[in-house]
């Protein structure tokens, strides 16, 4: 009897156990469907229409001397050439026509979205998820960023939350809701790869790296965080097919709010300039410079008449600091140059001739060039 009981016993807490442990399981997969239903009406679609003219080249008639003369493809392709060769018309007239997203950031109709899905377009049509079409105007674009700033003539639009991308974590679940293939409203999940990505063709842009699904017309559209705070925008992806392979970048959302906010005051976006031609401290270059670790940026060239000129950086010195901030690599420094203030003193921590020096550099503007 007491060896029943005891069985008995063991089985009850082995169910308990059991009954304890699929809940926690169950826990550590989010539930995306309030995000989803929360966020979705500040999500638009975008459309565009842009004229392009092609330029046709004339098809001048065969040389028909090796033809015989009663041959009845030289009358063919006569009378398909004429006598002279027939002209195309040289201009041709074709509409080109692109897909993307972008979402709310005032009730008054400001809507962020990528440069490259409104750039040159002649039409922008933004869809809501209520399906009311608005013609939309552009309030400005930055082709560095890839961030562009539209609206439309629209009242109590419901507004997503800005969150902030300095506080994600590698690992952390994020969610992204855009018009992939022009599928409104379609909404994928995913995970944080990495951050900090430099781009080849993006100096300026600190880019989060996930592993959402992201699709062509997924551009522009938001990245989201647990908390349903928008933390990125969705902007390229990496891929040797045209689709989606497991690579995906997104904005930070600082860096195009701080674009967007430019474009709506002033029409354009100025950034900080050092002058400066960098490149990466290898282990190689790290020894010689006895220094304990690869790190900061090495200073390949330096522009003349630019700010680094003016304050007397010069080539082979390392920029380890830059207001304070510890540069693991090259690829740190420009975003962090590029969101300074003009004409604002930044203070530079660099090593030359094996000493550490502190030298304070006002900031240039950014050329256009």
């Amino acid at each position: 009897m007491k060896h029943n009981t005891c069985l008995t016993q063991m089985l009850l807490t082995l169910l308990v156990g059991l009954s304890l442990l699929l809940p926690a399981q169950a826990r550590e997969l989010p539930d995306f469907t309030l995000l989803a239903q929360n966020n979705a009406p500040s999500v638009v679609n975008i459309s565009t229409k842009q004229s392009v003219h092609r330029k046709l080249k004339r098809f001048n008639m065969p040389d028909l001397k090796d033809l015989p003369e009663d041959s009845p493809f030289g009358e063919l392709l006569r009378k398909f050439f004429g006598q002279h060769g027939y002209q195309m018309p040289y201009d041709d007239e074709v509409e080109k026509q692109s897909l993307g997203s972008g979402f709310v950031i005032s009730q008054d109709g400001y809507i962020l979205t990528n440069n490259h899905v409104v750039s040159d377009a002649d039409e922008i049509i933004v869809r809501t998820t209520d399906r009311n079409e608005f013609t939309a105007k552009v309030i400005g674009t930055d082709e560095r960023s890839d961030i562009a700033l539209i609206k439309i003539d629209a009242d109590d639009l419901p507004v997503v939350r800005i969150g902030s991308a300095e506080k994600l974590k590698v690992g952390e679940w994020v969610l992204a809701i855009g018009s992939p293939f022009g599928f409104d409203h379609s909404v994928t999940a995913g995970i944080v790869s990495a951050k900090g990505r430099n781009l080849p063709s993006e100096n300026y842009v600190p880019f989060i790296q996930t592993d959402v699904a992201i699709n062509p017309g997924n551009s522009g559209g938001p990245l989201f965080n647990l908390d349903g705070e928008v933390v990125g925008v969705n902007s390229q992806i990496y891929s040797r097919s045209g689709g989606f392979m497991g690579l995906s970048f997104a904005i930070p959302i600082e860096v195009a709010m701080e674009v967007a906010d430019q474009l709506r005051t002033k029409g354009r976006v100025s950034r900080g300039w050092l002058g400066v031609l960098i490149q990466d401290v290898t282990s190689e270059l790290a020894e010689s410079f006895h220094m304990d670790r690869p790190r900061g940026a090495l200073v390949a060239r330096v522009l003349p008449n630019s700010p680094s000129s003016e304050a007397g950086i010069q080539v082979g010195d390392v920029i380890l600091k830059y207001n304070g901030i510890d540069l693991r690599s090259s690829s740190e420094l420009p975003p962090l140059v590029g969101r300074s203030r003009v004409d604002r003193p930044a203070d530079l921590q660099i090593l030359r001739g094996g000493k550490k020096l502190m030298i304070q550099v006002d900031i240039g503007e950014l050329p256009q060039d």
